[in-house]
């Protein structure tokens, strides 16, 4: 038999075959690879890469919409970072410390860490949020109804200030019990949408806008008709103007912050004076002619017969809430004003045995400024001079010293120390707080008429000049209640990096400078790391920083570093006026406060206090964005969910929602 061999002819054909087989094998990973680039499913990730920089960065899946439920359940993400703080396990016994950790897996320091409580679940909610199943093999989708609009009426309402029906209930309101927090319960709150006034504008942008605000967006002239003789407002066409004056200052806040400066020459604005304290604030003008000066004030006021005069300093651009003295504590850390200004602010110092001057005097920094311009000071009238005795005794009593009378203005000085209290002599009134006391404990906490003590340690009397003081770790750090697996002064360190790095990226990929960004809040601030990145990026606003009461109390810090901001219990109010802010910013707050009260109440108070064109960033977990974009379409929200710089696997999302104006 002749043996078989391989001629030149056969070579085609074996070509043929070996180019069919590579055909079909690229054919098959054609199929498998578009089954897993389809918007059906996750797309698979080949590579991945490390930078030295937090970045926005613009994934295959922008501006696409998932099932984010269906996304949970058939691939579930990778172990997140160590969240900021990190609740204690279930197993072991909760005690007031809040655990904060930023270690990695490897037991090495991390920055990449989030800001708060991480919350997979909570309770049903009640309400108009419903959970709806699709089918048996995907979660319940959650169902929101549309939420229709307020009467007109209502487009100024504050709630726990309008709250009719308990003030009729109060037993007293001689001390002004009226103008404090009386929250509606549960069932009787708004759950409607905040209407702006008939014919409300984009407000005027900053600068502008402290001298000059559109009438149409605060439509009440009772302050014209009754402070127009004092320059403080006047109305001109379709506008409010702000000349910069106030009853005691008619020439000018310029004029009277020179003269203060020149009375006491220690008092050096933007240096050891930074933030300011203005009780009974009118509109503002102490307070909006600081800010050139490198001081930020937070402005108050009760909502009284001049009831618009914090909403006035709020559409002017200037820091404002509405605050009363009167039976609890201001939501504010002890110490943390450098000065505290009142310009016939209408407030009795010396009543009750001064335990509303005792109030100053616990929000007020060792070393600090207390400046009081008012009748007593400079008229001669005999009940007058007998205010100014009663007041001159009193503060002799807290161990103020008294610098200097000159004209209308008087200004004493907190000490630095609690040595002149403990050589008071014996019974002399007021006492000192008992050790137990904790200043810094404001929610519903009522005034006690004792002098809060100083640290023995320091803490609060030491803070440094401006601006060093925006990133040096302060003492108070050491003193905030929760246990830390590191060293606490990283851990400031890494969550300004942290913020700084996540702002820095939104001004270069987002272009946050072109958004005329003004009035902004930091729902949950931890140490004030977004504030200061704001700073850092040289954005023309300020930052309310909110400190919740269900995490640790760091406003201690984020006075010390020389911002402002407030205590609050996101489960109610906040009190301002509708339409304040034009950002609010909110990190791991939604998934936290979720087991504590109803989301869309949130989201409501959210749309409540955000100007029309206003815009919300709620940075959260894939597990709750379902239920947050269903309550923002419901509320008429544009709502956008953006992936974080991780990538399209990580377990947080950034929920971009945009404010449209509602007529």
């Amino acid at each position: 038999m002749k043996p078989y061999t391989t001629t030149i002819a056969d070579y085609p054909r074996t070509t043929l075959k070996i180019l069919f087989f590579f055909f079909f094998v690229a054919l098959t990973f054609f199929f498998v690879g578009k089954h897993f680039s389809d918007g059906s499913s996750p797309r698979l990730i080949f590579f991945s890469a490390t930078t030295t920089s937090a970045e926005v960065t613009v994934s295959p899946n922008f501006n696409q919409f998932f099932n984010v439920s269906a996304i949970i359940d058939d691939h579930t993400p990778p172990k997140p970072p160590v969240p900021f703080p990190v609740p204690p396990p279930a197993s072991e016994p909760q005690d007031v410390f809040k655990r904060f950790g930023i270690l990695n897996e490897n037991g090495t320091m991390s920055d990449e860490f989030e800001v708060g409580d991480f919350e997979d679940s909570g309770p049903d909610e009640a309400g108009s949020v419903s959970l709806v199943a699709e089918d048996s093999d995907s979660a319940p989708r959650v169902s929101v109804s549309k939420f229709g609009m307020c009467p007109r009426s209502m487009s100024e309402l504050i709630p726990c200030l309008d709250n009719e029906d308990a003030i009729r209930k109060l037993q007293s309101t001689e001390r002004g019990e009226k103008f404090e927090r009386h929250c509606p319960e549960e069932g009787k709150r708004f759950n409607c949408l905040i209407p702006p006034p008939k014919g409300y504008r984009p407000p005027i942008p900053w600068p502008r806008s402290r001298d000059e605000v559109w009438y149409s967006n605060v439509p009440h002239t009772r302050l014209v008709e009754d402070k127009g003789g004092q320059n403080w407002i006047s109305k001109v066409r379709d506008k409010f103007r702000f000349p910069g004056g106030g009853t005691q200052f008619i020439h000018g806040a310029d004029q009277y912050l020179d003269h203060i400066s020149e009375t006491v020459p220690d008092i050096k604005f933007g240096q050891n004076i930074r933030v300011a304290l203005d009780v009974g604030c009118g509109v503002a003008s102490f307070g909006a002619y600081l800010l050139s000066r490198n001081v930020i004030t937070m402005s108050v006021a009760p909502k009284d017969v001049h009831e618009n005069q914090i909403q006035f300093a709020l559409e002017r651009g200037v820091p404002a809430m509405v605050a009363a003295f009167a039976t609890r504590r201001l939501l504010y850390p002890s110490q943390a004003f450098d000065m505290i200004h009142c310009s016939r602010c209408r407030i009795n110092w010396t009543r009750d045995d001064g335990i509303l001057l005792l109030e100053v005097n616990r929000m007020l920094r060792a070393g600090g400024y207390f400046v009081w311009a008012a009748q007593p000071v400079y008229k001669h009238e005999e009940v007058l001079e007998e205010q100014w005795k009663e007041m001159l005794n009193l503060t002799t009593r807290l161990c103020w010293k008294f610098l200097k009378k000159d004209g209308y203005v008087a200004i004493w000085q907190k000490p630095s120390d609690n040595s002149c209290y403990l050589n008071r002599e014996a019974g002399t009134q007021p006492v000192l707080c008992d050790q137990s006391d904790d200043p810094d404990n404001v929610w519903y906490a009522n005034l006690k008429a004792c002098i809060s003590r100083l640290p023995e340690n320091g803490y609060g009397a030491n803070v440094a000049r401006w601006p060093a003081r925006l990133h040096t770790p302060p003492d108070r750090l050491q003193s905030i209640k929760f246990d830390a697996f590191i060293s606490r002064n990283e851990l400031f360190r890494a969550e300004s990096k942290y913020w700084g790095e996540i702002i820095a990226s939104y001004v270069r990929v987002l272009h946050w400078k072109k958004m005329k960004l003004r009035n902004v809040m930091d729902m949950k601030a931890g140490f004030g790391g977004f504030a200061a990145a704001l700073i850092d990026q040289n954005l023309d606003s300020w930052v309310m920083n909110v400190v919740p009461v269900s995490g640790s109390n760091t406003l201690p810090v984020i006075y010390d570093r020389g911002l402002i901001g407030v205590m609050h219990d996101w489960c109610e109010p906040f009190d301002t006026y509708p339409r304040t802010y034009d950002l609010l910013h909110a990190a791991n707050l939604l998934s936290v406060e979720k087991k504590r009260c109803n989301v869309s109440s949130i989201m409501l108070e959210m749309d409540r206090i955000l100007r029309p064109g206003g815009r919300a960033y709620i940075r959260d977990t894939l597990a709750i964005m379902d239920e947050l974009i269903e309550i923002g379409n419901a509320m008429g929200w544009h709502v956008t969910l953006r992936e974080t710089s991780e990538g399209p696997h990580a377990s947080y999302r950034v929920l971009v929602c945009d404010k449209r104006l509602r007529g």
